[in-house]
């Protein structure tokens, strides 16, 4: 057997409708994390859906309780094949956003896969089951292509709150450091530069969010009386927010600022091109930090938005000065920003600049990862990817978007490699969320030639792309051997 029997296996699967009969069954599981009443479909997703296929594939499944209470849990797979193999992790979560079953086109069901024409219509078709169903059954072509093995060890790791912020995904993933230990994490969530675009990314922008307050008094004042005399809140937010972000999107305050991009990500970067594609708003090429590429402002620098501002009664305005307003604002942000002390950061700033009757309040906050490019592990994907689909694919140092990838960069410690099955117009999280036809069949075919070439010895052809030879560390774990 050989790479291109895996590939065209995985490819089989796909035209012969065994994936979209796999994918349906798991659409069809309401497993919305945000409705406490869905907790036993997240749980069935596992133990119902998964462990079968998983322990009938020879993987040793477990149930790992969330040390996070009312959270949903965790399945954890092994597969170790032996001591002086690869060892790859992989991620995945189960759990999708609410349906809105009712805002849905064309009287489909967020919980059916709807096909029309190349698109795929369902919740979790995008993100994750989609996603997670093309890399098991990539898996699956692999081993039997290979007799049965995959020629590298393998350990899974599914959650179902990612749609809530993982609780309890760091307190696990500290707690079994060593069983969850590998070489690599290989996994696919986000969406690629372009449907037509293949694209590895490896890791993550960071985001905290945040809010500002200013309460003046209580109850609201004529303004024909009282304008003039008394500060307005809104005018004060509007002026602090102006302080710290330009009306060109350039970021005023130094502490939320980046490091210089590094020449490795401007080198990465090169020559790409965000936006264009059908259905995306066009590009404001003179808005954000100067001196940028619009991929450079998107995926090696940070942002400051405004989520939603409010003051008074924007709905039915009176005519009276409002007593309070209050913004939702969000940084985005890359490796090298102090986005720990943010509150203290904001604070400083606004005192300096006369708006001691803002508040700050911190809401939530992940950190940012990314990978050097130029790891022996990314060069190697490179050419994997490189090798099934005859063309370059995108490389991004990290997603523009954010991941729970610190999970396994900072506290698993082991380089990240993301590749998404998704695209940038997939209606993710919206109604009509949905999966490219196209981008299935090539996303199979891809993960088949990359799991092979996880396998793969020094010299079995001549083409050969082995992983054995990349940094590596002592097997730590389960082992059932094969």
């Amino acid at each position: 057997m050989t790479r291109h029997t895996a590939i065209e296996l995985a490819t089989e699967g796909y035209r012969s409708g065994q994936f979209l009969a796999d994918l349906q069954r798991r659409v069809a599981l309401r497993t919305e994390s945000q409705e406490p009443e869905r907790n036993s479909l997240l749980r069935a997703y596992l133990t119902d859906e998964l462990t079968p296929r998983l322990e009938a594939w020879g993987f040793v499944c477990r149930i790992a309780e969330n040390p996070h209470e009312g959270a949903g849990p965790f399945l954890i797979a092994h597969r170790h094949e032996g001591d002086d193999l690869p060892t790859v992790l992989s991620y995945g979560h189960g759990d999708v956003v609410r349906g809105y079953d009712a805002q849905w086109a064309d009287g489909r069901s967020p919980w059916e896969v709807s096909v029309d024409g190349e698109r795929w219509y369902g919740r979790g078709t995008a993100d994750n089951k989609g996603q997670h169903s093309i890399n098991l059954a990539a898996l699956k072509a692999v081993m039997d292509a290979r007799g049965g093995k995959l020629g590298f060890n393998l350990k899974l790791l599914f959650e179902t709150g990612e749609e809530v912020g993982s609780p309890g995904l760091h307190a696990l993933c500290t707690s079994l450091r060593d069983e969850l230990a590998a070489d690599v994490l290989i996994a696919s969530d986000g969406p690629r530069l372009a449907a037509s675009r293949p694209t590895l990314f490896l890791g993550s922008r960071g985001v905290t969010n945040f809010r500002l307050d200013v309460n003046l008094r209580d109850g609201a004042h004529h303004s024909g009386n009282w304008g003039g005399l008394l500060r307005n809140p809104g005018i004060v937010l509007a002026n602090a927010i102006a302080s710290m972000v330009d009306a060109n999107g350039r970021i005023a305050i130094e502490g939320l600022r980046p490091p210089p991009v590094p020449d490795a990500v401007r080198r990465a970067l090169a020559g790409i091109t965000v936006g264009g594609n059908p259905g995306e708003p066009e590009v404001d090429t003179d808005y954000g930090e100067p001196g940028l590429t619009p991929a450079e402002r998107v995926f090696g620098w940070n942002n400051l938005e405004v989520l939603a501002f409010r003051t008074g009664n924007p709905e039915k305005p009176v005519n009276a000065i409002p007593p309070f307003a209050f913004a939702h604002m969000q940084l985005r942000f890359v490796v090298g920003t102090a986005w720990s002390d943010i509150a203290g950061i904001v604070r400083r700033h606004l005192d300096a600049h006369g708006f001691q009757m803002v508040e700050v309040s911190v809401e939530r906050g992940a950190p940012a990862t990314r990978v050097d490019p130029e790891n022996p592990w990314v060069r190697w994907a490179l050419r994997s990817l490189t090798q099934t689909t005859g063309a370059q694919p995108v490389l991004l140092p990290n997603l523009g978007g954010t991941l729970p990838n610190d999970v396994f960069a900072d506290v698993l410690g082991m380089p990240t490699l993301w590749v998404p099955h998704s695209y940038p117009g997939c209606s993710q999280h919206a109604p009509d969320e949905h999966l490219l036809a196209p981008v299935v069949e090539e996303g199979l075919r891809i993960m088949a030639g990359l799991f092979w070439d996880l396998g793969t010895r020094e010299g079995d052809a001549p083409d050969a792309n082995p992983a054995a030879n990349l940094p590596r560390q002592p097997y730590r774990g389960q082992r059932n051997e094969y």
